[in-house]
């Protein structure tokens, strides 16, 4: 059976970011249109959510391999500040646990002090300044 749907899978798109993406919104909208009890709106958003399913599977299953590419560069580059912008704020809660972070006064250079050292000086790498703070 797995042989059988990995032979079908050949030259197909596959799964990507932007498949991925249209899958879990498709999934919301559908959860979301069960909160409205409008005929119309809940309806709406119901058939939308199942379109963006769909498509989905469309993209999943495509021969068409460049087009499909090329969709999903254009959705990487459309969402590629918000997407290092979480990676950021990831990076920086998980360095929090061990480090404090502060911007030095003179530049606004952030600087990755470890915790624990009680009170210390600081020397800015980029512009030298130095400030005391605890750590």
């Amino acid at each position: 059976m797995k042989e059988k749907f990995l032979r079908f899978m050949q030259g197909r798109y596959g799964v990507d970011q932007f498949s991925k993406a249209l899958l879990i919104a498709g999934l919301v909208v559908v959860l979301l249109s069960s909160f409205f009890t409008g005929k119309g709106v809940g309806t709406l958003f119901y058939f939308l959510g199942w379109v963006l399913v769909i498509y989905c599977y469309f993209r999943i299953f495509s021969r068409n391999v460049s087009k499909r590419y090329a969709e999903n560069q254009k959705y990487l580059a459309k969402t590629y500040k918000l997407r290092t912008y979480i990676q950021q704020q990831k990076n920086s809660l998980a360095q929090r646990k061990a480090y404090h972070i502060y911007k030095c006064p003179g530049c606004k250079q952030k600087i990755r002090i470890p915790k624990g050292k009680g009170k210390i000086e600081i020397r800015c790498p980029k512009c030298g300044t130095t400030f005391i703070k605890k750590s």
